[in-house]
């Protein structure tokens, strides 16, 4: 089920939705790294559920348990394992999709692919599993602490938020219950998922990701290119449908004249469409990239699907759900890049010590 993410940094994981629990180890964290628990509990309490109206109202704690890896508040260099506990599942809200296919989720291709699937809340391919990315890439950051990593919610559907990166206070992103860190642009997406919701329907939008102090040289220029690795670990999102870095498809539309970054004497540039990285390589400029969420399927109105036997019937959405996925991915968002530049910071220190 490739259930390992990364090379040296690796987290495998374990878990479903509605079973006892959810977990994982992370293997290849240095030792010596002062761990600050209370600043990976915050990591989960952003993506946790029941945390503001506009998400789905499933209240989980989602506290995290070490278990090893950890002696007097500093990494061993042991594998580090932990569990989450689930402890707000209503699994009775699935009984109406046992033998039927939710439209547009993965219990279709996942039961032709098995030929078993736990229906409850999508068991292994719920996006409850990324609660322990999140816990990874908690740990993640504060292996690379000196890396600022910052994602906010950058549209909701037809909003966008139209300031560019540069200008954005990060200190403002967790001011609103959507992650915009513009006021302004937050109260209409606010607005507009509640309309959404109203509905019974749901809404997609993109979260935008930032990350600065990257080091010229993080990388590979064949097959592990930074942005490569980038774009497979947002593309392994739930709900995700598109993944743009630097000017992304606008680049498309240009003029090598206009595109080129030009240098400057200390080779930093005076542009950046090239999204700091180039040849696959960091250059040391901000690293930023965009990640297109589609609506979340399950919606509260009826809807044509099948069952397992092929018979076509009605469904009806039912139990919590996300009317926008958004707001809650924005932490994932970030602990995914945490843990692959956590990755090629290790790759990088390790080929250094080889030469």
């Amino acid at each position: 089920m490739a259930n390992t993410f990364g090379k040296i940094f690796t987290l495998t994981t374990f878990g479903e939705s509605h079973g006892e629990a959810i977990g994982g180890i992370i293997d290849g964290c240095p030792a010596g790294i002062t761990l600050n628990l209370e600043t990976v509990q915050y990591e989960m309490n952003r993506r946790k559920p029941g945390q503001s109206k506009i998400v789905t109202q499933r209240k989980e704690p989602d506290e995290v348990q070490f278990l090893s890896g950890i002696f007097e508040g500093k990494t061993t260099g042991a594998s580090i394992g932990f569990i989450i506990k689930n402890a707000n599942q209503r699994s009775n809200d699935y009984e109406h999709i046992k033998d039927a296919y939710r439209p547009s989720h993965a219990d279709y291709t996942y039961d032709k692919k098995y030929g078993v699937r736990d229906y409850r809340g999508g068991g292994r391919t719920s996006a409850r599993e990324t609660a322990n990315w999140v816990v990874g890439g908690a740990v993640a950051k504060q292996v690379i602490s000196n890396i600022k990593i910052n994602a906010f919610t950058s549209s909701v559907g037809e909003i966008f938020m139209e300031k560019p990166y540069q200008d954005v206070d990060f200190s403002n992103i967790e001011s609103n219950d959507v992650r915009c860190p513009d006021t302004a642009t937050a109260e209409k997406m606010i607005a507009r998922i509640n309309e959404i919701k109203k509905q019974g329907d749901t809404i997609g939008g993109t979260v935008t990701c930032v990350i600065q102090n990257v080091p010229v040289g993080w990388g590979e220029p064949i097959f592990d290119k930074l942005h490569a690795q980038l774009g497979k670990a947002m593309l392994s999102i739930n709900a995700v449908k598109g993944f743009e870095y630097g000017s992304g498809f606008c680049g498309a539309k240009m003029k090598g004249s206009e595109h080129n970054d030009i240098f400057n004497a200390d080779g930093t540039t005076t542009t950046n469409l090239s999204g700091g990285i180039q040849g696959g390589i960091s250059n040391g400029m901000d690293i930023y990239f965009r990640v297109a969420f589609k609506p979340v399927a399950t919606i509260m109105q009826a809807q044509q699907t099948i069952d397992k036997d092929g018979n076509i019937l009605e469904m009806h959405g039912k139990g919590r759900h996300d009317p926008c996925v958004v707001p809650r991915a924005v932490p994932i968002v970030e602990a995914l890049a945490a843990m692959v530049l956590t990755d090629f910071m290790l790759l990088n220190s390790y080929k250094k010590l080889k030469g």
